[in-house]
């Protein structure tokens, strides 16, 4: 498979690894009246992007870059890099569902062994960079992956919680694509630094939410 394929494959909003049943922390956000418009929804985004979206990305780049390598013991280390990063046992869980299910996903799409050096239930983004790897792609092509999962995900959601104009949603996502390259570029630069060096930057308040969304009965997104 072109690698140029597979990277569309893979960042697919159809692709049924559970991504679609996520609101990154929007559904939370609108309930406490935070995010009303597609002003709020920009801001948002913004701010996801530049923490807990720097943080995938990060993760991710080196996730792929380890299992190049076949380096288990590197992709333990990111394992409890990215349990430090989330503070929100809601938020763990949730990412770890969301690994899983990638893993399952793309597992069955193409079967490698390599899969099994992550673990049975991984990080979303330490499974974003396993599939990228045995696609055949690279560690910045799985950073960006993990950027452009944590945005569109937010404004599909911005959608069909505040009834939007789907093509304002995708304007915003377009006016960041510049800062989503940048962003990209860095993490995979970094591929191969130490989990201690790598991104953390934290957004409190996504915490704070995820562990109140867990809480509720009635929701429209799983997070």
């Amino acid at each position: 498979m072109n690698p140029h394929a597979a990277l569309l494959l893979l960042t697919d909003g159809r692709l049924p690894a559970g991504g679609y049943a996520h609101s990154g922390g929007l559904e939370p956000a609108v309930e406490a009246g935070r995010v009303r418009d597609l002003a709020g929804v920009t801001a948002f985004v913004r701010g996801r992007l530049e923490t807990v979206g720097h943080v995938a990305a990060a993760f991710a780049a080196s996730a792929c870059r380890a299992a190049h390598a076949d380096d288990g013991d590197r992709l333990g280390e990111l394992d409890a890099g990215l349990d430090a990063r989330n503070p929100s046992p809601a938020a763990r869980a949730t990412s770890r569902q969301l690994g899983r299910q990638l893993v399952r996903t793309a597992a069955g799409m193409r079967p490698d062994a390599r899969y099994a050096l992550l673990g049975r239930a991984p990080h979303q983004p330490l499974a974003l960079g396993g599939a990228f790897t045995v696609f055949g792609l690279d560690p910045r092509d799985a950073a960006l992956s993990a950027l452009h999962e944590s945005a569109t995900g937010v404004a599909g959601a911005a959608v069909r919680l505040l009834s939007l104009d789907p093509v304002a949603a995708h304007a915003v996502l377009a006016s960041l694509t510049g800062r989503i390259d940048e962003l990209a570029d860095e993490a995979g630069a970094r591929c191969t630094a130490p989990v201690t060096d790598l991104p953390a930057g934290a957004a409190p308040l996504l915490d704070l939410y995820a562990e109140q969304h867990a809480g509720r009965r009635s929701r429209l997104f799983a997070s």
